[in-house]
Protein backbone atom coordinates (compact mmCIF):
# COMPACT_ATOMS: atom_id res chain seq x y z
CA UNK A 1 0.00 0.00 0.00
CA UNK A 2 2.71 2.19 0.92
CA UNK A 3 4.69 1.28 -1.87
CA UNK A 4 1.28 2.06 -4.13
CA UNK A 5 1.14 5.84 -2.36
CA UNK A 6 4.92 6.80 -3.70
CA UNK A 7 5.10 5.76 -6.92
CA UNK A 8 1.80 7.35 -7.44
CA UNK A 9 3.02 10.38 -6.12
CA UNK A 10 6.09 10.66 -8.29
CA UNK A 11 3.86 9.87 -11.58
CA UNK A 12 1.72 12.93 -10.29
CA UNK A 13 4.37 15.44 -9.60
CA UNK A 14 6.15 18.09 -11.39
CA UNK A 15 9.79 18.25 -12.77
CA UNK A 16 9.83 21.47 -11.51
CA UNK A 17 11.50 21.62 -7.93
CA UNK A 18 10.11 23.61 -5.32
CA UNK A 19 11.24 27.16 -4.80
CA UNK A 20 14.34 27.32 -2.11
CA UNK A 21 14.12 29.62 1.03
CA UNK A 22 14.71 32.93 -0.25
CA UNK A 23 16.22 34.60 -3.79
CA UNK A 24 17.97 32.63 -5.51
CA UNK A 25 21.61 34.07 -5.81
CA UNK A 26 23.39 35.13 -8.65
CA UNK A 27 26.36 32.54 -8.40
CA UNK A 28 25.86 28.51 -7.29
CA UNK A 29 26.12 28.43 -3.62
CA UNK A 30 29.18 26.73 -2.08
CA UNK A 31 29.82 25.27 1.18
CA UNK A 32 32.54 27.60 3.44
CA UNK A 33 31.98 27.28 6.75
CA UNK A 34 33.46 24.23 8.74
CA UNK A 35 31.67 21.52 11.42
CA UNK A 36 33.43 20.48 14.06
CA UNK A 37 34.23 16.73 12.26
CA UNK A 38 36.43 18.30 9.95
CA UNK A 39 37.25 16.57 6.55
CA UNK A 40 40.41 13.92 7.00
CA UNK A 41 43.25 14.22 4.31
CA UNK A 42 44.38 10.02 5.19
CA UNK A 43 43.79 7.90 2.08
CA UNK A 44 40.44 5.71 2.03
CA UNK A 45 40.05 3.25 4.29
CA UNK A 46 36.41 2.61 4.59
CA UNK A 47 36.00 -0.48 6.88
CA UNK A 48 33.06 -3.31 6.37
CA UNK A 49 31.56 -3.96 9.40
CA UNK A 50 30.72 -7.17 10.50
CA UNK A 51 27.66 -9.30 10.98
CA UNK A 52 28.48 -9.18 14.64
CA UNK A 53 28.68 -5.83 15.57
CA UNK A 54 32.40 -5.26 17.39
CA UNK A 55 32.58 -1.99 19.87
CA UNK A 56 33.15 1.28 18.46
CA UNK A 57 36.32 2.93 19.10
CA UNK A 58 36.55 6.58 20.22
CA UNK A 59 36.01 8.56 16.94
CA UNK A 60 34.28 5.79 15.07
CA UNK A 61 30.61 5.96 13.92
CA UNK A 62 28.91 3.28 12.72
CA UNK A 63 26.32 3.55 9.72
CA UNK A 64 24.05 0.67 9.10
CA UNK A 65 21.21 1.27 6.25
CA UNK A 66 18.03 -0.23 7.07
CA UNK A 67 15.93 0.65 4.20
CA UNK A 68 14.31 3.82 2.01
CA UNK A 69 15.49 7.14 4.15
CA UNK A 70 16.07 5.38 7.35
CA UNK A 71 19.23 5.05 8.53
CA UNK A 72 21.10 3.55 11.97
CA UNK A 73 23.39 5.71 13.19
CA UNK A 74 25.92 4.42 16.08
CA UNK A 75 27.87 6.38 18.68
CA UNK A 76 31.13 5.19 20.32
CA UNK A 77 28.86 5.31 23.45
CA UNK A 78 25.94 3.45 22.08
CA UNK A 79 23.90 6.25 21.32
CA UNK A 80 21.54 5.18 18.62
CA UNK A 81 20.08 7.39 15.92
CA UNK A 82 17.13 6.66 13.38
CA UNK A 83 16.48 8.27 10.55
CA UNK A 84 13.37 9.42 8.63
CA UNK A 85 11.77 6.75 11.42
CA UNK A 86 8.39 5.63 10.15
CA UNK A 87 6.03 2.73 10.41
CA UNK A 88 7.29 0.59 7.39
CA UNK A 89 11.18 0.19 7.61
CA UNK A 90 12.24 -0.22 10.91
CA UNK A 91 15.48 -0.93 12.69
CA UNK A 92 15.99 -3.66 14.53
CA UNK A 93 16.36 -1.97 17.89
CA UNK A 94 14.92 0.64 19.56
CA UNK A 95 16.97 3.98 18.69
CA UNK A 96 17.78 6.29 21.52
CA UNK A 97 17.05 9.38 18.82
CA UNK A 98 14.63 9.32 16.26
CA UNK A 99 14.56 11.88 13.27
CA UNK A 100 11.43 12.36 11.19
CA UNK A 101 9.92 14.11 7.72
CA UNK A 102 6.71 14.55 6.53
CA UNK A 103 6.94 14.50 3.03
CA UNK A 104 4.72 11.38 3.27
CA UNK A 105 3.89 8.48 5.29
CA UNK A 106 7.43 6.36 5.04
CA UNK A 107 9.19 8.88 6.27
CA UNK A 108 7.54 9.84 9.60
CA UNK A 109 5.13 7.91 12.16
CA UNK A 110 2.25 9.65 14.55
CA UNK A 111 2.89 6.97 16.97
CA UNK A 112 7.15 6.27 17.78
CA UNK A 113 7.21 3.72 20.54
CA UNK A 114 7.41 5.46 24.11
CA UNK A 115 10.94 4.06 24.68
CA UNK A 116 12.60 6.41 22.42
CA UNK A 117 14.09 9.25 23.80
CA UNK A 118 13.99 12.21 21.89
CA UNK A 119 11.35 12.23 18.57
CA UNK A 120 12.96 15.40 16.92
CA UNK A 121 10.28 16.29 13.86
CA UNK A 122 11.63 18.11 10.87
CA UNK A 123 8.28 19.94 10.46
CA UNK A 124 6.74 22.27 12.75
CA UNK A 125 2.87 22.69 12.48
CA UNK A 126 2.57 26.48 12.70
CA UNK A 127 5.01 26.75 9.53
CA UNK A 128 8.18 28.05 11.21
CA UNK A 129 11.40 26.85 10.75
CA UNK A 130 12.76 23.74 12.66
CA UNK A 131 15.46 24.77 14.74
CA UNK A 132 16.74 21.35 16.52
CA UNK A 133 19.78 21.67 18.49
CA UNK A 134 20.05 18.87 20.91
CA UNK A 135 22.89 17.44 23.07
CA UNK A 136 22.37 13.52 23.85
CA UNK A 137 25.79 11.85 25.51
CA UNK A 138 28.17 12.15 22.55
CA UNK A 139 25.94 13.30 19.99
CA UNK A 140 24.83 16.32 18.40
CA UNK A 141 21.54 16.91 16.09
CA UNK A 142 20.74 19.88 14.63
CA UNK A 143 18.46 20.76 12.20
CA UNK A 144 18.33 23.11 9.16
CA UNK A 145 14.77 23.68 7.31
CA UNK A 146 14.13 23.63 3.63
CA UNK A 147 11.05 23.56 1.32
CA UNK A 148 8.40 20.81 0.45
CA UNK A 149 5.62 20.65 -2.68
CA UNK A 150 2.62 20.56 -0.94
CA UNK A 151 1.67 16.45 -2.10
CA UNK A 152 -1.84 16.84 -0.65
CA UNK A 153 -2.66 20.51 -0.75
CA UNK A 154 -3.48 20.90 -4.63
CA UNK A 155 0.71 21.37 -5.28
CA UNK A 156 2.46 24.71 -4.46
CA UNK A 157 5.14 24.69 -1.65
CA UNK A 158 5.28 24.39 1.86
CA UNK A 159 7.44 26.02 3.52
CA UNK A 160 9.65 24.75 6.08
CA UNK A 161 8.44 21.22 5.84
CA UNK A 162 11.32 19.54 5.46
CA UNK A 163 14.53 19.07 7.37
CA UNK A 164 17.93 18.47 6.72
CA UNK A 165 19.68 16.85 9.82
CA UNK A 166 22.74 16.86 10.45
CA UNK A 167 24.73 14.39 13.02
CA UNK A 168 27.59 15.55 14.62
CA UNK A 169 29.15 12.60 16.05
CA UNK A 170 32.68 10.48 16.76
CA UNK A 171 34.23 14.06 15.65
CA UNK A 172 32.28 13.37 11.93
CA UNK A 173 29.39 15.68 10.51
CA UNK A 174 26.46 13.65 8.73
CA UNK A 175 23.78 14.95 7.12
CA UNK A 176 20.86 13.64 6.02
CA UNK A 177 19.28 15.17 3.36
CA UNK A 178 15.61 14.17 4.11
CA UNK A 179 13.02 14.88 0.95
CA UNK A 180 15.23 17.04 -0.31
CA UNK A 181 12.85 19.66 -2.88
CA UNK A 182 15.26 22.31 -3.78
CA UNK A 183 18.71 23.47 -4.13
CA UNK A 184 20.14 24.96 -1.45
CA UNK A 185 21.04 28.76 -1.03
CA UNK A 186 23.89 30.24 0.53
CA UNK A 187 22.48 30.69 3.96
CA UNK A 188 20.87 27.34 4.11
CA UNK A 189 24.73 26.05 3.40
CA UNK A 190 26.05 28.07 6.10
CA UNK A 191 23.55 26.88 8.51
CA UNK A 192 24.56 23.44 7.99
CA UNK A 193 28.30 24.04 7.99
CA UNK A 194 31.10 21.40 5.97
CA UNK A 195 29.76 17.93 6.40
CA UNK A 196 31.69 14.87 5.98
CA UNK A 197 29.11 12.02 5.38
CA UNK A 198 26.06 12.67 3.00
CA UNK A 199 22.95 10.75 2.98
CA UNK A 200 21.70 11.57 -0.12
CA UNK A 201 17.76 10.92 -1.60
CA UNK A 202 18.80 9.78 -5.51
CA UNK A 203 15.07 8.89 -7.03
CA UNK A 204 15.13 11.89 -9.17
CA UNK A 205 11.42 12.55 -9.14
CA UNK A 206 9.78 12.85 -5.81
CA UNK A 207 12.74 14.69 -4.45
CA UNK A 208 15.14 16.73 -6.33
CA UNK A 209 16.34 15.73 -10.10
CA UNK A 210 19.29 14.32 -10.84
CA UNK A 211 20.91 17.53 -11.79
CA UNK A 212 19.58 19.41 -8.88
CA UNK A 213 20.88 16.63 -6.44
CA UNK A 214 24.25 16.32 -7.93
CA UNK A 215 24.66 20.67 -7.74
CA UNK A 216 23.80 20.22 -3.82
CA UNK A 217 26.28 17.84 -3.40
CA UNK A 218 28.89 19.79 -5.36
CA UNK A 219 28.20 22.28 -2.75
CA UNK A 220 28.12 20.76 0.28
CA UNK A 221 31.81 18.70 -0.65
CA UNK A 222 31.50 15.72 1.42
CA UNK A 223 34.22 13.08 0.66
CA UNK A 224 31.53 10.63 1.15
CA UNK A 225 28.08 9.73 0.21
CA UNK A 226 26.24 7.02 0.71
CA UNK A 227 22.58 7.21 -1.78
CA UNK A 228 18.97 6.41 -0.26
CA UNK A 229 15.46 6.60 -1.50
CA UNK A 230 16.18 5.17 -5.51
CA UNK A 231 13.08 2.56 -5.19
CA UNK A 232 14.59 0.59 -7.92
CA UNK A 233 18.14 -0.71 -9.45
CA UNK A 234 17.65 1.66 -12.37
CA UNK A 235 17.01 4.89 -10.98
CA UNK A 236 20.37 3.82 -8.73
CA UNK A 237 22.03 2.83 -11.91
CA UNK A 238 21.31 6.23 -13.43
CA UNK A 239 22.56 8.12 -10.64
CA UNK A 240 26.07 6.52 -10.21
CA UNK A 241 26.68 6.85 -13.79
CA UNK A 242 26.03 10.16 -13.34
CA UNK A 243 28.17 10.41 -10.06
CA UNK A 244 30.81 8.40 -11.65
CA UNK A 245 32.16 10.92 -14.29
CA UNK A 246 33.47 13.26 -11.82
CA UNK A 247 33.82 10.77 -8.35
CA UNK A 248 34.59 7.43 -7.47
CA UNK A 249 31.77 4.77 -7.16
CA UNK A 250 31.74 1.54 -4.50
CA UNK A 251 29.46 -1.19 -3.89
CA UNK A 252 29.68 -2.44 -0.05
CA UNK A 253 29.13 -5.99 0.42
CA UNK A 254 27.54 -5.25 4.01
CA UNK A 255 24.85 -2.64 4.42
CA UNK A 256 26.59 -1.31 7.33
CA UNK A 257 30.07 0.82 7.57
CA UNK A 258 32.41 1.72 10.04
CA UNK A 259 34.34 4.99 10.03
CA UNK A 260 36.13 8.24 11.33
CA UNK A 261 38.06 11.18 10.77
CA UNK A 262 40.70 9.32 9.32
CA UNK A 263 39.24 6.98 7.58
CA UNK A 264 37.54 9.46 4.98
CA UNK A 265 38.35 9.07 1.44
CA UNK A 266 40.89 11.72 0.09
CA UNK A 267 38.64 12.15 -3.34
CA UNK A 268 34.94 12.36 -2.94
CA UNK A 269 33.16 8.78 -3.09
CA UNK A 270 29.72 7.27 -3.52
CA UNK A 271 29.69 4.43 -1.47
CA UNK A 272 26.66 2.26 -2.08
CA UNK A 273 25.40 0.58 0.74
CA UNK A 274 22.66 -2.64 0.04
CA UNK A 275 19.59 -2.32 1.35
CA UNK A 276 15.49 -2.28 1.35
CA UNK A 277 15.33 0.65 -1.64
CA UNK A 278 11.51 1.25 -0.54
Amino acid sequence: MARALVLGLIAALSPLAAAAEGAAPSAIPEMNESCPGLVAQDRPRIVPAALRLAALKDGEVRINYIGHSTFLIESPKLVRIATDYNDYVKPPVLPDIATMNHAHSTHYTDRPESGIKHVLRGWREDGKPTDWDLQYQDVRVRSVATNIRDFYGGGGTRRHGNSIFIYEVGNLCIAHLGHLHHTLNQQQLNEIGRVDVVLVPVDGGATLDLDGMVEVLVALKAPLMIPMHYFSTYTLARFMERISKDWDVERAEAPSVVISKHTLPAKPKLLVLPGRSF
